[in-house]
């Protein structure tokens, strides 16, 4: 059985820091591949602040586009909205049964998990990796059996701060790939 972490996201846009947790993932995570699933509107953000969907989506294509264990998934296009992790995991299952999802999250959604909508059968029937973020600590000794802690390095970019940067005219070339800052520049 194939074993894919989802990284669910607005990828608002995607960066360095994205694609730095998500090669570390499938390096070093027991993982065969990685698909990003771009939310066009999670139900904890302002859909306002959000970039076009489609622009959005195509800028995480060009940023996986070269490394085979990527994949970007738009499930979440597809689906009601807002989107409900749960929602896409099942339809995802439905239509990948040969393969074991496990979800990809930061520590401050950790902290957020037990508002999500149907939290507890998410940890009853899949994996939850947690990636720690530097304001949201984890004791790893107090995580529930099926929910895994990454140690990867720690990357303190937001697309926030990217966004700010962008709207101030400023080079923040070494903060996304290439291929995504050249779209953006455009």
């Amino acid at each position: 059985m194939k074993k894919v972490a989802l990284y669910f996201g607005s990828f608002n846009p995607i960066h360095i820091g994205h694609l730095a947790l998500a090669n570390y993932v499938c390096e070093y995570g027991g993982i065969d591949e990685l698909w990003f699933v771009v939310s066009p509107h999670n139900p904890f953000k302002h859909e306002a602040d959000l970039m076009d969907d489609d622009l959005r989506l195509e800028l995480v294509r060009l940023a996986t586009q070269d490394y085979p264990r990527f994949q970007v998934c738009d499930a979440e296009f597809h689906l009601t909205r807002p989107s409900y992790t749960i929602h896409t995991l099942d339809y995802l299952r439905e239509q990948h049964p040969d393969t074991e999802f496990a979800l990809l999250i930061g520590s401050d959604n950790w902290e957020m998990f037990p508002h999500w909508y149907e939290a507890e059968r998410i940890m009853s029937e899949y994996s939850v990796l947690i990636y720690p973020r530097p304001e949201y600590p984890i004791d790893a000794s107090s995580l529930p059996e099926n929910i895994t802690l990454v140690e990867a390095p720690l990357f303190e970019v937001s697309s926030t701060f990217i966004r700010q940067a962008m709207r101030e005219g400023r080079d923040v070339r070494y903060f996304l790939h290439p291929a995504v800052y050249e779209r953006l520049k455009s």
